[in-house]
């Protein structure tokens, strides 16, 4: 089966994780252009719908969504899988045609559930252990660009 839908955690997997602060309270977190690119360009080719979830809440991630055309965006969702199932009978997705990339402990419920899951090569272990796809690339580091393009090649075969 095609993957329809790709499902998106942030913090450490389009980020590198950390977060910065500074003495004013400004937040900054970095973003990959070429993980934006496949976001942007290569997903809407193949007919591919783009969805964050994530577990904080933060602005920068509202602007980086918009961005991208991202429209389906959740932000301090701890408890995902309730609202990936939500989105498959939105869409009428079977969970085959769902894909799902992250890195930490929140995401593996999702992982186990959808049809095709990846991770950046410096998740948990435990997350590590349960994928389908492991990228070469850290997060933020264009792992879920890798992670695209895997799933346009399955998509083709």
């Amino acid at each position: 089966m095609k993957i329809k839908m790709l499902i998106m955690d942030v913090d450490g997997t389009l980020t590198d994780g950390k977060i910065y602060y500074t003495s004013d309270n400004m937040e900054f977190k970095a973003f990959d252009v070429k993980d934006g690119y496949a976001i942007k360009n290569i997903l809407p080719k193949y007919n591919i719908i783009p969805v964050i979830i994530t577990g904080r809440k933060s602005d920068i991630v509202i602007r980086r969504a918009q961005e991208l055309g991202i429209t389906e965006l959740y932000q301090g969702i701890v408890d995902k899988l309730p609202l990936v199932f939500e989105l498959e009978n939105k869409y009428h997705l079977e969970k085959e045609e769902i894909a799902y990339v992250g890195d930490d402990i929140l995401d593996i419920e999702c992982m186990q559930y959808c049809g095709y899951s990846g991770c950046p090569i410096d998740a948990v272990n435990e997350v590590l252990q349960t994928v389908d796809f492991i990228s070469q690339k850290q997060g933020g580091d264009g792992a879920v660009r890798e992670f695209v393009e895997k799933i346009v090649q399955r998509n083709k075969m």
